[in-house]
């Protein structure tokens, strides 16, 4: 189907067969009736029949019963303030916004201003013709990579001097302050860096890319190339090795001594007065976000040799292009003094996210996302969207790195795009959108593919009147069941297909059949666990008597099935220190019986009856037993724990009990008691940066492997709450939950008053969530491609099925793609992910989402049709799960020069002729430099001084599971201005780059990255602003470090209060709050994020990882 036509008409929808019970519902392609007012949808640039029909009847029902609970999370309640287009509910999709956002304007003294917003058609990026590709110039005259070079004359009129190594182009702030003395450990510790922007900026080994300064005459001579790397101390290597999927023909070869010229230099052009900083130089090309036609797209250099033999499309007249003397910068008595002698790049002339993140806001949020059509590129995930399924899997549950495939794998390899899927198989949805229909089929369960075991989807083929059926993914012929055969119309479709969810959307549930269930045997409904460490540390620190108290009305809001009036989850508790503590709360006791296991080497369950209880009816034994534990324990001095145990009998509970379950553990130590799992103190940094570092990312045991194994065989999901003081292996201690689906949560040194609101909203959310048990996913792929790898937090005994003990609603499984065939590009590919689980009622059911996806024989439709964000959570992944096998310097080497070589293969492929000296990036892949550099300098592959080895295996799996959006945000944490935007306003205020340059010190910003919160105050700010949003009347009197704001009664301090609450509702973990007070010692640890700016690290600025990509390419184009 041509993507420029309109969708074919959808008809009425009909009745449901009689014969599925299951589902009842007629209004599955729109939005239920109760959340939403009945909405006519239009197609993105203008009516099409198909989706502007009169609602079907029945619209304004409620949703099923059979999809998931809402989530009842807390909310906040802010008066009339509404930060979400959509209601406060968890956003999955990333922040949401209701206006469109406005750029600020560049009032900050620290750096260029902002661009201002350029407008953008509304347009679907796939449909019209190749956009304009993003293009950086840099003559080797101004950027001078590989080595230094003479002095230029001044240009004439500007009065530069020679430029000065030294001179500061970042720096702010006063070289004054508390950041060079700064001691390690002051700072409280987070799961994040702790590293800092330097004052005086680091010596470069060559000139930064310079923007509007004259090319050398031609009689000066210049220095020969130097072969050191562009940036010392980084670890970005030599050029990249050759390989044998190169992206030139003859393997690269090495650059010759002497002098490297590209083109002949001549003087500069004239700048008019008209000329102002900013976009005004890049409406049809460069780094705006116009997309219009690419010149000679789809055709290389001349004489190089091309993929395939079909003609390019004609060639429209050459954009413009930023060529090194038209790019503005900041004129001289703009600069403030420290820059005045260096000559630096406009930072607006390089891609912005936050300018491609508005216009995406601003050109797809406000039209729903049919998936009608295939292949289509979704909005990105920081746009609040919604979704109408018509066929195809919301992007909610899939996000692909390509919706157009390579035909051929030499195709793939060429281009050395990643091809992968980020599957989210339970995600949240808003309570706009329906949850997947349940459909029952009877005892006969759900139609499948005899060849291939695919199950009824959309794109199966009716044929023979109805009675066969031609499967979509491997082209068998299937007869269709008598119960299930329908008649079909005069266009082949089955008369009764907009009846059935399975024909014509991209999303629904079956109910399973006994045929599904282990055993033959349907599931008893799950069972949680609560296992309690009562060692010394756990009492002191109050965390026990803090949760004894919080499980007496947590245990309330268990998870439960839509109609349901109470949870038919069990509930057993266990304490343990050196040895473990059964309790029996059966109904009829009138307190609990306390039963010691402690022989931990042969662990066993002591009882059965009375363990396992129903919440309601063991009520009173219960919250008697919560209140004795604290009581008990108090005057424990047992200070060594296990862990091992602990986990094995939880999971022997469940065993016996027959069921599936999930264990929640609380532990505060490295567990060096006598038993098996018993851990040693291995952390070490010298590690650091030697062969030898990957070791502190492995468990120190197998025997925790073989645990996992046995929890994911008996259905036990395992979460854990850290509460360490020191060193306790979280490599090691994180494996079974990582292989069974479950969470890790950490809060080093725990103190009630400071981390009681973070921990009790992460248990309540934890323990509330909907969850799958028990579950197996599995991915099928059509003729031509197979799922070859998967990442994520899980189990996998064969090549084929993801076990997971556990599976909820903000766990992602990537899978990796790879050619077995040739793809024809009018059949296209397709994905189905099947997921077999059971829900919290007990009740067996599939799970499917369907994508179909086009192939291209062309280059530049697959540079056309590539989502940035879903392909850098891929390359993390990758890269977090390398650093278990290989050393962290060949992994940073090995993403640095794949995304070379993606953006070398565009230049020679798919982008027009033109000069050596300037950077060509694809319009949908322009902020590849700019997020991979902040993987680069991620904690787990480049960590500071302060980073724990426990804080980066924390992250890295941490990171495994997390959705699209959860990995944009926290590698580019977002900026928001908090006192810039008028105070009445209800919005969200527009973010803004992450950089140093960007504050300031008149002004307050909120930084947050999904796991953490700054409040960064500047030591300019009016004292009303100060006392309004922290109640004391000077800057010097705010406390560095405070966690909470003072409730008061004033506008502003409403306004951010409520914004702090609506970022947290976004995120799936509750982010702390710290004030950080301008050129306080906390500072350093706020510059961390600032993610553009060189990291105290050793990690590239965003201009300076630029260039060194540009050298990258260059060197393998040459």
């Amino acid at each position: 189907m041509n993507v420029n036509q309109s969708a074919a008409p959808v008809p009425p929808f009909g009745q449901p067969q009689p014969i599925y019970p299951g589902y009842h519902q007629s209004n599955y392609s729109g939005q239920p009736g109760t959340t939403a007012p009945p909405t006519s949808y239009g197609a993105y640039n203008g009516p099409v029949p198909g989706y502007q029909q009169t609602l079907p009847q029945g619209v304004s029902r409620a949703p099923p019963s059979s999809g998931a609970p809402p989530v009842s999370t807390a909310q906040a309640t802010c008066g009339q303030t509404a930060y979400g287009q959509f209601g406060q509910g968890d956003v999955q999709n990333g922040p949401s916004s209701t206006v469109q956002m406005q750029r600020l304007p560049g009032s900050q003294p620290f750096g260029s201003p902002l661009a201002p917003v350029v407008s953008q058609p509304a347009v679907l990026q796939p449909y019209g013709p190749p956009p304009t590709s993003a293009q950086v110039t840099a003559q080797l005259a101004g950027m001078q990579i590989s080595g230094a070079m003479a002095p230029a004359p001044p240009p004439s009129g500007l009065g530069y001097g020679p430029p000065t190594s030294l001179a500061s182009a970042s720096g702010s702030f006063p070289n004054s302050g508390p950041y060079g003395s700064y001691p390690q450990g002051q700072a409280p510790p987070l799961s994040q860096a702790q590293g800092h922007q330097g004052v005086q900026p680091p010596q470069r080994s060559a000139p930064p890319l310079a923007s509007s300064f004259t090319p050398p005459a031609s009689g000066v001579p210049r220095m020969p190339s130097m072969t050191s790397p562009l940036l010392p101390g980084q670890g970005f290597g030599g050029p990249p090795v050759s390989q044998p999927n190169h992206v030139s023909s003859p393997p690269p070869q090495a650059l010759p001594p002497g002098p490297q010229v590209t083109g002949p230099p001549g003087p500069p052009p004239p700048m008019h007065s008209s000329q102002q900083p900013g976009y005004q130089l890049q409406q049809n090309g460069s780094f705006g976000p116009t997309r219009g036609p690419q010149p000679n797209y789809g055709s290389p250099y001349p004489g190089a040799p091309t993929f395939g033999s079909q003609p390019g499309p004609p060639q429209p007249l050459p954009p413009k292009r930023l060529d090194p003397d038209a790019i503005p910068s900041p004129q001289l008595n703009e600069l403030p003094p420290q820059q005045k002698t260096r000559h630096r790049i406009d930072p607006d002339a390089i891609p912005s996210p936050i300018q491609v993140i508005e216009d995406d806001r601003n050109n797809r949020g406000s039209e729903p996302f049919v998936t009608g059509v295939r292949g289509q590129v979704p909005p990105l995930v920081t746009t609040s969207f919604l979704v109408k399924d018509q066929g195809n899997a919301s992007p909610r549950y899939i996000r692909c790195t390509s919706y157009n495939i390579p035909c051929t794998s030499d195709m793939a390899k060429q281009a050395q795009v990643p091809l992968a899927a980020v599957i989210k198989p339970l995600a949240r949805l808003p309570p706009e959108e329906a949850s997947p229909y349940v459909v029952d089929h009877g005892e006969s369960g759900p139609l499948r593919c005899n060849r291939c075991k695919a199950y009824m989807c959309p794109f199966m083929q009716f044929i023979e009147g109805g009675r066969r059926f031609q499967c979509c993914f491997c082209s068998c012929i299937n007869d269709v069941p008598p119960q299930y055969f329908q008649h079909l119309d005069h266009t082949g479709k089955r008369v009764d297909a907009y009846d059935r969810p399975e024909l014509s959307l991209g999303s629904y549930e079956f109910l399973a059949t006994v045929d599904y269930c282990k055993n033959n045997k349907f599931p008893s409904p799950p069972a949680f666990i609560f296992m309690i460490d009562v060692s010394y540390n756990a009492i002191r620190t109050g965390l026990v008597r803090l949760l004894c108290e919080e499980l007496k009305s947590l245990l309330d809001y268990l998870p439960r099935e839509g109609g349901a009036e109470e949870s038919a989850i069990r509930v057993g508790f266990v304490t343990y220190n050196k040895v473990l503590h059964f309790y029996n709360v059966k109904s009829s006791l009138a307190q609990p019986q306390m039963m010691v296991v402690s022989d931990v080497a042969d662990m066993f369950v002591p009882l059965l009856d009375g363990f396992l209880v129903n919440v309601n009816e063991s009520r009173a034994v219960i919250t008697s037993l919560l209140d004795q534990i604290p009581e008990m324990f108090a005057d424990t001095r047992e200070t060594e724990t296990v862990f091992a145990p602990v986990i094995q009998a939880g999971m022997e509970a469940l065993k016996a009990a027959e069921c599936a379950g999930k264990l929640f553990l609380f532990h505060t130590s490295l567990p060096i008691a006598e038993a098996p799992g018993k851990l040693k103190n291995r952390d070490d940094r010298k590690l650091i940066n030697t062969d030898k570092e990957k070791t502190l990312f492995q468990p120190q045991t197998g025997a925790y492997q073989t645990l996992a194994k046995e929890c994911v065989a008996q259905g036990c999901c395992v979460d854990l709450f850290l509460f360490p003081n020191q060193y306790v292996d979280v490599a090691t201690l994180s494996v079974v939950p990582q292989l069974t689906g479950g969470s890790v949560y950490k809060y080093a040194c725990f103190q009630v008053e400071n981390d009681q609101e973070r921990f009790l909203s992460d248990l309540r959310r934890d323990v509330q969530k909907v969850v799958g048990f028990d579950a197996v996913m599995r991915v099928r792929t059509s003729t031509g491609i197979r799922a070859v790898d998967f990442f994520g937090a899980f189990y996998m005994s064969n090549t084929t099925d993801v076990e997971l003990a556990g599976l909820d609603g903000d766990k992602t499984v990537t899978v990796e793609f790879k050619h077995d065939d040739r793809l024809n590009e009018e059949s296209g590919a397709l994905l189905q992910c099947a997921l077999l689980y059971t829900s919290c009622a007990g009740q067996r059911r599939l799970r499917i989402h369907n994508l179909a996806l086009n192939c291209c024989t062309l280059l530049a439709d697959l540079y056309r049709n590539c989502e940035t964000d879903t392909l850098i959570n891929y390359m993390a992944k990758f890269a977090y799960r390398g650093v278990l096998n290989s050393p962290v310097k060949s992994v940073r080497d090995t993403l640095i020069t794949q995304c070379a070589q993606i953006l070398a293969c565009y230049r020679k492929n798919c982008a027009s002729p033109s000069s050596a000296g300037q950077l060509i990036l694809p319009e949908c892949m322009k902020l590849l430099p700019v997020y991979l550099n902040c993987v680069l300098k991620s904690d787990v592959l480049q960590p500071g001084a302060e980073v724990t080895t426990d804080d980066r295996a924390y992250v890295r799996q941490l990171v495994t599971s997390m959705d699209v959006a959860e990995t944009n945000v926290f590698f580019y944490p977002r900026l928001l201005p908090l006192t810039k935007s008028p105070i009445e306003s209800t919005t969200e205020p527009p973010a803004i780059r992450a950089s140093e340059e960007r504050l300031s010190n008149g002004d307050i910003y909120l930084l947050e990255n999904g796991l953490n919160l700054f409040l960064w105050v500047g030591a300019s700010v009016q004292q009303g602003v100060v006392q309004s949003l922290f109640n004391v009347p000077s800057f010097s009197q705010i406390t560095s470090g405070l966690s909470v704001l003072p409730v008061l009664d004033n506008p502003l301090s409403k306004k951010v209060r409520c914004l702090i609450d609506s970022l947290r509702a976004q995120r799936s973990r509750y982010m702390k709050l710290i004030v950080v007070k301008q050129e306080d010692k906390l500072e350093m640890l706020f510059k961390h994020f600032l993610v553009e700016d060189k990291s105290l690290s050793g990690g590239a600025s965003y201009v300076d990882f630029l260039c060194h990509m540009h050298k990258e390419i260059r060197q393998l184009l040459s």
